[in-house]
């Protein structure tokens, strides 16, 4: 969020550890931005925050789904969901959510955050979309921000590629010299698996979550009004209602 926002503040039950990101963070400013980067409380800092970020939960072991992680992610989430509401959430404050399963506890916090529902976005697809565009971009040889194809539904196993919107510098993937029915496979197992493959790697994904989350909070805090495949609740799109679940959606400083 370099550029963007004026005050960061990392919470983290572990208030040491939130000093040390905190701390580490404020080090490189310098060579980013004229950018405050504090430890907080949520009691202290949640009333006056504009868009407040939730990443906390256990991660997936190896043999999990993400819907696994229902069994012990709902009772934490909850319980860290009542503390900032009872902080103080403003009316106008957005809330992002991040952690799994995230179309769940999108519209958990959606039912108990006392926010309007477009004040409640989930990360969703819009990580699964950037793991699909740089294996795809890697493959073809082609600038990975160049790349346009969309991944929509559930951020899990059934999540959906749409291959007819994939575009590169607007030209359709489809004719692209090189990209065949084999390759198009090939690509989304390989995003499907990406979470997985990063818990087997290295314990779970950090860098490319991140840049993720930040577009999303970048396109709040500046209403970009860009178009993202976040989750939140459906109001009868596709005769979808009240389940939470990525389509395109414009996100700005209103919300989705």
């Amino acid at each position: 969020l370099g550029k963007i926002a004026s005050h960061i503040c990392i919470l983290d039950a572990n208030a040491q550890v939130a000093e040390g990101v905190a701390l580490d963070i404020l080090q490189g400013t310098s060579l980013v931005a004229d950018q405050r980067v504090t430890a907080g409380t949520i009691e202290k800092d949640i009333p006056d925050s504009h868009t407040v970020v939730i990443t906390a939960g256990l991660r997936r072991k190896p043999e999990e789904s993400r819907l696994d992680l229902i069994n012990r992610n709902v009772d934490l989430f909850l319980g860290l969901l009542a503390q900032v509401k009872a902080a103080g959430l403003k009316p106008t404050t957005n809330l992002v959510v991040v952690s799994n399963p995230v179309d769940i506890l999108t519209h958990l916090a959606v039912e108990r955050s006392g926010l309007d529902w477009r004040r409640v976005i989930g990360l969703g697809t819009q990580l699964d979309t950037a793991r699909l565009n740089s294996p795809l971009a890697r493959r073809l040889n082609l600038p990975a921000t160049q790349v346009r194809a969309l991944i929509l539904g559930e951020h899990g196993d059934s999540m959906v590629p749409i291959w007819s919107s994939a575009t590169v510098a607007g030209l359709p993937l489809a004719h692209w010299p090189g990209y065949t029915p084999t390759l198009e496979r090939e690509v989304f197992e390989e995003t499907k698996t990406a979470g997985a493959t990063m818990i087997k790697l290295k314990g779970g994904s950090g860098f490319a979550v991140g840049v993720s989350i930040r577009e999303v909070v970048e396109s709040l805090l500046l209403d970009s009004r860009k178009v993202l495949p976040v989750s939140s609740l459906q109001q009868g799109l596709y005769g979808i209602r009240d389940i939470c679940l990525s389509v395109p959606t414009v996100v700005g400083c209103g919300g989705a």
